[in-house]
């Protein structure tokens, strides 16, 4: 019945825009003008020098300070005068904080376990039990098994001593360095003689900041200032089945890929490439890593990105971390037993991984992403969301490649626009309008909403962007 309302509710979105063949022009003006343009109370001008005097300045940030948020929206303080009651200007979130909120802003059933578990235990150190990670762990592995992945058919069941396990960190880069010692310990308790220690990632791919992470992120802007990097480092083409054999060889300790690379522009694998990337590991011994911090646990719509995919496809280690705990930092290696067997006490270790608070919530979250009714939500939404992004690519030509766009799975979609400059006006376009938008790789508009948006929250952002791109027309034919 839920799946049909959804069906019944995005219908009725589409034929509301599929007859009109002129795009919505009703958010041409700027509604919400960034603080840098915009008159503010000394409050919000001295909290603001502050920022900037005492934080390191490695983002560019628009001149906006949220305080609080309610499910898809965030609120900015609005400039007011002085002794009158403060005012808020809404937005509507479509990144999820970078694909992490998945259950939205300040959920109510999550404020309340953080609350209760913050006034029990918050952290106890990893040289003793708690009550959550384990119980986290475990829901880890019976869901992997329930919704199929790493090997395991849906509904499998593991034989003695074949049981997936899971090492917690504190994010997805440090999830990542994890994955990437695990299969060099792995490769060497194999062959003590041969020492196998190359690691092979892919270019435009995103594996983090941290000096391991950033080797295996090929990118010359990301890596540039800090060279040299971490060693015995090799790099491939994306997609591409030709290279594997002389990219992947004997000397290989792991390979790690995004299902989907996030950053680098929202370009999906060929599944058929990933099962040919499985295969050459296989056969040369080398362990198999899917990045899966951006597109695993549901936004896709299955659990695993790849948990879709055929078991000839699945990995040796996943990695996780954005929606895990909703907002609070966390991170999470899952692997199958071989590399578990290799790995022994003082191998690696982390002070905050795996502490009661945000175990217990992450417990929480996972069974909130597996109810039904929310994956129904979710491909609905995400039919609604691409048929909108479709609609666009035919409206605008001259500005959007709809050509190969729009891509993506679930609620990870990417538009590409034909002047790669394009794709950060569009989003601060729409940022003026009320309306949160990504960028990713050289020319993509990223969406990637919480997976609690509804259709009227999906039409309003198509509403603004179709508005913004009316605007860039302007803009570029002045």
């Amino acid at each position: 019945m839920l799946r049909l309302r959804a069906w019944i509710g995005q219908a009725r979105c589409v034929r509301a825009y599929a007859t009109d063949a002129r795009p919505c022009t009703k958010y041409l003006n700027v509604t919400h003008p960034d603080l840098i343009s915009a008159p503010v109370t000394a409050e919000v001008s001295q909290q603001l020098a502050r920022f900037d005097e005492t934080t390191l300045g490695t983002y560019v940030r628009p001149r906006i300070v949220f305080t609080h948020g309610s499910g898809l929206d965030l609120y900015a303080e609005l400039p007011t005068e002085t002794g009158t009651p403060k005012q808020y200007q809404r937005y509507l979130d479509f990144s999820a904080g970078i694909s992490v909120n998945a259950l939205g802003h300040a959920d109510p059933q999550i404020a309340e376990i953080a609350g209760d578990q913050a006034s029990k235990l918050v952290h106890a150190s990893n040289l003793f039990y708690n009550q959550w990670s384990g119980e986290m762990a475990s829901r880890l592995v019976s869901m992997t098994h329930e919704h199929g992945g790493l090997g395991f058919a849906p509904g499998a069941r593991a034989a003695p001593g074949e049981e997936l396990q899971v090492f917690l960190a504190n994010s997805g880069t440090e999830a990542n360095e994890a994955a990437l010692k695990f299969a060099r310990k792995w490769a060497t308790q194999k062959n003590e003689a041969q020492r196998r220690t190359v690691l092979v990632s892919f270019r435009h791919g995103f594996h983090g900041r941290t000096m391991g992470a950033l080797s295996l992120t090929p990118n010359h802007k990301y890596q540039a200032p800090f060279q040299p990097l971490l060693g015995d480092v090799r790099y491939g083409d994306y997609n591409d089945p030709a290279q594997l054999a002389e990219l992947v060889r004997e000397d290989v300790a792991g390979v790690i890929v995004e299902p989907i690379q996030g950053e680098g522009g929202v370009m999906p694998a060929d599944i058929d490439w990933l099962v040919a990337l499985r295969q050459r590991c296989t056969e040369v011994g080398a362990a198999l890593i899917y990045d899966e911090v951006q597109c695993g646990l549901f936004r896709t719509g299955s659990m695993w990105c790849h948990s879709a995919m055929p078991v000839q496809a699945h990995p040796d280690m996943v990695t996780v971390a954005k929606p895990l705990a909703n907002g609070f930092p966390i991170g999470a290696v899952l692997m199958r037993a071989p590399i578990a067997a290799a790995i022994v006490a003082g191998d690696h270790g982390t002070t905050f991984g795996g502490g009661p608070l945000t175990c217990r919530i992450a417990h929480h979250v996972l069974g909130r992403l597996a109810d039904p009714a929310l994956r129904a939500q979710v491909q609905a939404e995400s039919a609604h969301l691409r048929a909108r992004l479709t609609r666009i690519c035919t409206l605008f030509p001259d500005l959007v490649d709809g050509a190969t766009s729009p891509r993506g799975r679930g609620l990870l979609l990417g538009m590409s626009m034909r002047t790669p400059a394009h794709a950060g006006r569009v989003v601060a376009l729409a940022r003026e309008r009320g309306v949160l938008l990504l960028t990713a790789g050289s020319d993509t508009v990223r969406f990637a909403p919480s997976l609690i948006v509804r259709s009227e929250q999906v039409a309003h952002a198509m509403d603004v962007l179709e508005s913004v791109l009316v605007v860039l027309r302007n803009e570029t034919t002045a």
